[in-house]
């Protein structure tokens, strides 16, 4: 992981202090709360539909079990309402459509699509000592917010997987310094995300970004990037457009500077759901890169390439990410490793199918790559109790080398288990509740709070995800259905990438009621998924009573259709889209007709 330097340390811990200042003066009334509120929002604290919500940044996903338990203790001892509050918010959860709504959760922490971390239920005047809680282990909310460079996310197997052509996570570092209160780019047109991978499979969604980098190699050897713009989701989902195919990998600050000048001089500022970077690339077509490729020439030539990355800079950079010194193989051959395990499994029905979805491979051959399942019964997609923050901590330290990754898929990462651990790893997690296996299966599923806790949201997430997996148990169903990525979105502002899901749902409000639309055949780009596209809306919207009888008919078609070993992206290419939908829309309950009329 990256080490902070003194500097890197004193500017969180000054600015920590700085945002104490600005929130004392407006709890005195000496700053109003117009004044105060881009204050707080730099710092990543917004008001939401019950309380503040703090968005804390976690750059590329990396996390160290200091900052795991300090995690936890901002969720335990922060995340507490004000006296009343949290039973009053309890009282308007009503069930919607027959589905009964979750309790709200308090004491816990969301991890985000893109690698951050919230929580829900801070009071605000406490929010200046979770600063400093943040500041103690190197953390902040700083840019988690706002029109500007978001935090800049990566794939979690970044600088371990097998498949990794370039480690990607020394240049997000360097975006990360460079992007961080950049004097220029901190009012843009509208917020700006960044992603980068350096693999074969594309885990970290760069498609749908703003800008999506990859590293690669060329047929020289040489180290590059393939430069993506204009990718992004909400009302107009499309995906990132090349503007580059092979830049020197020094050059990346260069370019990505004339990228985001070009975007802040012409990106609209008169509509905002029009002012994200992908409406300025898909209206001007050919002309922005163009426009991009003059600004990068004027910042070589006229201003003398200023953010060329040096080499001794790389190196410096590159050396906080060697390997951990882990403890010494114990001689026994990867082989040998492997036929213990698969004695094991052979004997183990759950082992065996943890090994199959929980365990990656790991380009050391005496190591693995374990995810973490937060997915139960009874939890929220991406929640995190106090205690399972420990826990993952405690499991950080003893098997991975004391790190920790957040996924895209809002799961935790264990990047440094030695094979031989595995069996006890695995029991471990077990007994946590934290080793289901279920990843990339239709219960590990992608979904935001929606409308049980955001403001902006037009319906609930949390309840259609909840009767989904009540729904879907049975572990050797689930398997049988195999791998399907499920994502649910409160709101058109797509924070569950519904419109990359291979099922995608998105809440809409109907005359004041909540409706959800289902889409089919979406991609984020990642092998499984083929090339990145946006799912088809299968019809108009379901009542939230039919949401999970839509999604047992899409997948029985699937079921009754597909040819062996196929997996339900690849069935739904294969068949069409037509079979899909007549069975959704076949789902509608009768009694809803009436609504539906009204509704569509």
């Amino acid at each position: 992981m990256y080490q902070y330097t003194d500097f890197d340390k004193r500017f969180v811990k000054e600015r920590a202090a700085q945002y104490r200042d600005q929130l004392e003066r407006n709890l005195s009334g000496r700053l109003s709360d117009d004044e105060f509120r881009p204050l707080r929002l730099q710092n990543g604290w917004y008001v939401q539909r019950y309380a503040p919500m703090l968005r804390v940044a976690v750059p590329y996903g990396e996390l160290n079990s200091a900052q795991l338990r300090v995690l936890a203790t901002i969720a335990r001892d922060y995340d507490t309402p004000e006296p009343g509050l949290f039973e009053r918010a309890q009282t308007t959860q009503d069930a919607i459509g027959g589905i009964p709504a979750p309790a709200l959760t308090k004491s816990y922490a969301h991890f985000t699509t893109r690698q951050n971390l919230q929580y829900n239920w801070i009071p605000l005047h406490k929010s200046a000592d979770v600063m400093d809680l943040l500041a103690s282990v190197n953390m902040h909310g700083i840019q988690t917010s706002g029109n500007c460079i978001r935090n800049i996310t990566s794939d979690e197997r970044a600088g371990v997987a097998a498949d990794e052509i370039v480690d990607p996570r020394p240049f997000a570092e360097i975006l990360r310094q460079w992007s961080t209160l950049h004097p220029e780019f901190a009012f843009l047109p509208r917020k700006f995300k960044i992603a980068i991978s350096g693999a074969l499979e594309d885990r970290a969604a760069t498609a749908w970004h703003d800008v999506g980098l990859h590293v690669q190699r060329n047929a020289a050897g040489e180290v590059g990037f393939r430069v993506m713009a204009g990718g992004g989701m909400g009302r107009t989902p499309i995906t990132g457009t090349v503007i580059c195919e092979f830049l020197p990998w020094n050059q990346i600050l260069n370019y990505l500077e004339a990228v985001v000048r070009v975007y802040n001089r012409w990106g609209r500022r008169d509509n905002i759901y029009k002012a994200r970077i992908k409406i300025l690339v898909k209206a001007e077509g050919p002309r922005y890169k163009e426009e991009v490729q003059a600004e990068y020439q004027r910042i070589l030539t006229q201003d003398g390439a200023p953010h060329t990355i040096t080499q001794a800079e790389f190196d410096r950079v590159q050396a906080c990410f060697a390997p951990p010194v882990l403890a010494a193989h114990t001689g026994v051959s990867a082989e040998v490793i492997h036929s213990q395990l698969t004695k094991a499994a052979d004997e183990d029905k759950d082992f065996a199918r943890w090994l199959q979805q929980n365990v990656a491979s790991h380009r050391d051959p005496h190591l693995r790559v374990v995810t973490l399942s937060f997915k139960r019964l009874g939890q929220a997609p991406g929640d995190a109790t106090a205690d399972q923050l420990d826990a993952a901590a405690v499991l950080a330290d003893r098997f991975s080398a004391g790190e920790a990754r957040v996924s895209h898929d809002q799961n935790l990462v264990l990047p440094w288990v030695s094979a031989q651990d595995l069996p006890a790893l695995y029991e471990q997690a077990k007994a946590l509740g934290l080793a289901k296996p279920n990843i990339r299966m239709l219960t590990d599923m992608i979904a935001c709070p929606g409308g049980d806790y955001c403001a902006l949201a037009n319906a609930r997430s949390l309840p259609v995800s909840a009767a989904i997996s009540e729904r879907y148990q049975d572990l050797d169903e689930l398997f049988d259905l195999g791998e399907i990525d499920l994502h649910i979105s409160g709101c058109i502002n797509s924070c569950g990438h519904h419109h990359s899901g291979h099922i995608g749902i998105l809440g809409v409000d109907k005359d004041g009621k909540e409706w959800y639309q289902v889409t089919l055949g979406g991609s984020d780009g990642s092998t499984l998924s083929g090339a990145p596209k946006a799912g088809k809306v299968v019809g108009p919207s379901f009542s939230s009573a039919e949401v999970v009888d839509v999604i047992e008919a899409v997948l029985q078609v699937y079921t009754d259709h597909r040819q062996h070993g196929e997996s339900f992206i690849d069935a739904v290419n294969r068949i069409g889209f037509d079979p899909f939908k007549l069975a959704a829309n076949a789902a509608r309950h009768p009694s809803d007709d009436e609504a539906l009329s009204t509704a569509a």
